[in-house]
């Protein structure tokens, strides 16, 4: 399950309650700055502007690929961690709005994960330190250290210890 917090919302449907949830000129802001980040091929200022205007963690050497699309209400609930690459297109949300709620989660990427292009995260999701996601995968719940996963709905390919177990016996059959 992810872990997102559900806030109730009465009458219209909860998008409609948008700017009662986040200041209109906020939305706008952050709706300019990720326009202008997913058009730039420069990595630096990527970072940059994802950290000073959206106030987002991003680790050193992290890459966000071309057209990534960040959460234009909660940028801030982003955390993504060092040496870690986001593919072409991916779209990382850290709010959900449906019929009778909204939800917010947190989105933390660790170190050293690598996202495929074409990929979704959903709010409220951990993908662990070393761990690889799938082009077009849908991330709906937390991926384990060092694991692959890929697919909609996403599916554990292979864990952390498979791989290591993997290449101990490859060395062994290769001495």
């Amino acid at each position: 399950m992810r872990n997102t917090t559900r806030y109730p919302v009465t009458g219209a449907n909860s998008l409609w309650h948008v700017y009662k949830t986040v200041p209109f000129w906020k939305v706008v802001r952050n709706f300019v700055v990720i326009q202008l980040a997913r058009y730039t091929p420069f990595l630096a200022m990527k970072n940059w502007l994802y950290r000073t205007f959206l106030k987002m963690k991003v680790g050193d050497q992290a890459s966000f690929a071309l057209m990534v699309m960040l959460d234009v209400m909660f940028p801030e609930k982003i955390s993504v961690g060092k040496n870690t690459v986001i593919g072409y297109n991916t779209t990382i949300l850290a709010h959900e709005y449906l019929i009778k709620e909204y939800r917010l989660g947190d989105v933390i990427i660790g170190d050293e994960v690598l996202i495929g292009a074409n990929s979704t995260i959903l709010p409220g999701v951990t993908i662990g330190h070393g761990a690889i996601v799938s082009a077009g995968t849908l991330v709906h719940k937390d991926v384990p250290e060092g694991a692959f996963v890929g697919g909609n709905p996403m599916q554990l390919i292979y864990t952390k210890e498979e791989v290591i177990k993997r290449n101990i016996s490859t060395t062994k059959e290769d001495s």
